[in-house]
């Protein structure tokens, strides 16, 4: 269970990297100026942003740049979108640090992709979400299956039963001993 909320996890994480089209496609590489350090949050900010909070400090200054707008907008949000903002925050707050090392290695790589696999993703997520919740927890248990089977093997042929090889010379007949006996 916890492979497949990982995974939807990282979907979400592909999927909030699709609509900035207009962003550089590494932001890593922007030069974005340090951010203030947790402590010097304002109470509000660290109201909206406490999932992330162990993680803050350590945090790119980027990143920290756009969770600090999406602070400043919180208020303004409709309900569903900080319900929404929220349940992303408290399931990266859950991935254990391996867990959020390989979220963000696939993050990286989708940022990557052309702009119309990332139209693919974004449409598998949008049919995906619009699933009753019944019909999510179905492909979840299945993906669950997939990940922890092990591949079978592939079908070994039976052996081959070795033919014992013929011989020229003809062993049970007198006349056979004979005619080699005759011949020396």
């Amino acid at each position: 269970m916890a492979q497949a909320g990982f995974a939807a996890v990282v979907l979400i994480g592909i999927l909030i990297s699709i609509p900035a089209g207009a962003a550089p496609s590494n932001p890593a590489l922007m030069a974005t100026p340090p951010q203030p350090k947790w402590s010097e949050l304002a109470v509000t900010q660290k109201i909206v942003l406490a999932p992330l909070s162990d993680d803050w400090d350590a945090m790119e200054n980027y990143r920290q740049k756009k969770w600090l707008s999406i602070a400043a907008r919180f208020s303004e949000m409709a309900p569903e979108e900080k319900r929404r903002i929220q349940v992303q925050m408290q399931s990266w707050d859950k991935l254990s640090p391996e867990e959020r090392r390989t979220a963000r290695e696939n993050f990286k790589t989708a940022s990557k992709l052309p702009t119309e696999k990332k139209q693919q993703l974004k449409q598998m997520w949008e049919e995906y979400s619009s699933l009753p919740d019944a019909e999510k927890e179905k492909l979840k248990q299945m993906a669950e299956g997939q990940i922890t089977a092990k591949p079978a093997r592939p079908a070994q042929l039976p052996a081959a039963t070795p033919t014992p090889p013929t011989s020229s010379i003809p062993v049970s007949t007198d006349n056979a001993i004979a005619e080699a006996g005759s011949k020396q």
